[in-house]
């Protein structure tokens, strides 16, 4: 059994539990608070004996839901997280530091995943083809439908949104009829949980999705390699990516990978409106989002004072006990990852850019921290800060900043602040990414609209509730004489 040491707000239900299963002391994963190093939660350590029953079990059972019952199921659950908002807020919270503020936005937005996972099972993705339409032609019709998939699909989630990463995988799995088995990061593994359960009593048959907790180094080849996975979906770290990309051979493939995105600030921008995006952009969940702003590109006629304001709205920041309600920004992760920012934020300073605010660590504790004067080359800015680190880099012209923009090796977002349309034109022409957003954070899109990027940010294929589903079903044709 699950064992979880209950703290004021954190309800104990079965999803935390295998029921009618003793778990040895040594075979579980301790979960922590990142706030205090508190072990909060234990979970099981699955075996590859567990992994195989898992795969076994999901590919014995054949789903036969109609269209209305996954729809039913979808809105049930949604319905049930809205219900229980505060105490699914504070299990995130718990497991992975973030404040108050960023877990209550991300239980609203994972309501919004069931919402539009639910529309859209009732949406009929079939097609009709005439034949009649050149000379060689006949008289006849092909009809598609889409189908699910004929084995499991392995779902993988990081750390950083505990319920909203694990949703956007389980939602669209639902709505097709499939079955998934999720392997959540053992550092946030309990958001996994209390969404199973609230799926299985909204009436999902728990054969369409098994959760596993485990050490990856244990059993995730084998969730790659197993006879009965059709597809991998994966969210996480490039070199993880591409580990999986080499290692889940003909099998297919849903990568989401890293970001390094920037907020690209043009002479004629509102300086004000770009400070606070970027601030937000940058801090927000803290920091710890593939499509977080990780760059501010500025021009250099009004670089002086979005520095100014930037910094008035980085101090501004409230950041500390996540448990506060009128907390901004949590913790990171963990004191590794902490220190890691640490690291090459002095790396930056040693190389001659300007610390103006931050740079204070306690524990897993991070400041927001602001950098001026960096330059393109600096560890800080070249590769993905997955924290909340603002580097400042100034340029000159256009040409200038979208060859710095795509001068990485990511390309998921983008957020450009300008309003002349000849620039905007030009940013979303020449951006190598998979979404330029005008005036807004780089991450902002519905949770129904594709989302994804290219290079080392991914292979092109999408993710949000409509692309999902697309990757997650064959498609058959069929002709008939009339």
């Amino acid at each position: 059994m699950t064992d979880m040491i209950l703290k004021p707000g954190i309800v104990h239900r079965e999803a935390l539990r295998i029921a009618g299963e003793h778990v040895h002391r040594d075979a579980v994963i301790e979960v922590t608070y990142p706030y205090t190093g508190e072990v909060i939660a234990t979970v099981p350590k699955a075996t590859l004996d567990d992994v195989r029953r898992a795969y076994a079990a999901a590919r014995a059972y054949k789903p036969k839901l109609t269209r209305y019952e996954r729809y039913k199921i979808l809105m049930r659950a949604g319905e049930i997280i809205a219900s229980r908002l505060d105490e699914i807020s504070r299990v995130i919270s718990f497991e992975s530091g973030l404040s108050r503020k960023d877990s209550l936005y991300e239980v609203g937005r994972a309501s919004d995943v069931l919402l539009f996972a639910a529309n859209q099972a009732l949406v009929d993705d079939g097609q009709i083809f005439s034949c009649d339409l050149t000379h060689h032609g006949k008289s006849r019709k092909v009809y598609t439908l889409k189908e699910p998939l004929q084995g499991v699909i392995t779902a993988i989630t990081p750390f950083n949104h505990p319920l909203n990463q694990v949703i956007h995988k389980v939602a669209p799995s639902i709505a097709t009829n499939n079955r998934m088995v999720l392997k959540p990061s053992e550092k946030t593994p309990l958001s996994a949980f209390v969404l199973a359960d609230i799926l299985y009593e909204a009436g999902l048959p728990p054969p369409m999705f098994s959760v596993l907790t485990g050490d990856p180094k244990e059993i995730a080849d084998e969730m790659l390699t197993h006879a009965d996975v059709d597809l991998v979906t994966f969210t996480g770290g490039v070199a993880i990516g591409k580990y999986i990309a080499a290692k889940a051979v003909y099998k297919r493939q849903v990568l989401e990978l890293g970001g390094n995105d920037p907020i690209i600030v043009m002479e004629d921008a509102d300086v004000d409106e770009a400070a606070t995006l970027a601030a937000s952009g940058s801090y927000k969940n803290s920091g710890q989002r593939c499509t977080a702003i990780k760059r501010m590109l500025v021009h250099e006629k009004v670089a002086d004072q979005f520095v100014d304001l930037l910094v008035q709205k980085t101090a501004s920041i409230k950041y500390g006990d996540p448990m506060d309600p009128a907390t901004d920004m949590g913790t990171v992760i963990d004191e590794e990852a902490a220190r890691q920012f640490e690291r090459v934020v002095n790396e930056a300073i040693a190389d001659g850019a300007r610390l103006l605010h931050g740079n204070v660590r306690k524990g897993a504790l991070y400041s927001p921290t602001v950098l001026d004067g960096v330059t393109p080359e600096m560890t800080v800015a070249r590769h993905e800060t997955f924290g909340p680190v603002s580097p400042v880099i100034r340029f000159a012209h256009i040409d200038e900043a979208i060859q710095i923009s795509n001068g990485t090796a990511y390309g998921l977002s983008s957020s450009v602040c300008t309003n002349r349309l000849d620039y905007i034109t030009r940013f979303v022409s020449e951006l190598n990414v998979g979404s330029v957003n005008v005036r807004e954070v780089p991450g902002y899109r519905l949770e129904l609209t594709p989302f994804g990027g290219i290079k080392d940010s991914g292979l092109g294929y999408k993710e949000g509730v409509q692309e999902a589903m697309k990757s997650f079903t064959n498609t058959k044709t069929y002709s008939l004489p009339w």
